[in-house]
This record gives C-alpha cells, sequence and structure tokens, in this order.
C-alpha cells in the first residue's frame, strides 16, 4: 500500500522509503516517525491517504 500527500500529491512508498531524509527502503507508513513530514510540501502524517 502506498500512501498520498493530499496536500501536495508526494506518493510515500513503504519499498522505496525516503532516503533523503534518513527512512530506509522497507520502512512502513506505521513505522515512519511521528515528526516525519512530507518531503515536498512538510505536510504531517495525518495529511496523508492510502492509495494502491
Amino acid at each position: 500500500m502506498k500512501y498520498e500527500c493530499e496536500l501536495c500529491g508526494y506518493v510515500y512508498d513503504p519499498e522505496v522509503g525516503d532516503p533523503d531524509n534518513g527512512i530506509e527502503p522497507g520502512t512502513a507508513f506505521e513505522d515512519l516517525p511521528e515528526d516525519w513530514v512530507c518531503p515536498l510540501c512538510s505536510a504531517s502524517k495525518d495529511e496523508f491517504t492510502e492509495v494502491e
């Protein structure tokens, strides 16, 4: 499952992670730190919705 930022459209893919911000590939969205934010617009995790 992937997760899309409702504000800017960035898609977090757990298989890719967010290496630029220290998130290793394989990190589930639920396992992201609570203070993780969208790398494009700095939206919080609660601004993301599941997409297929």
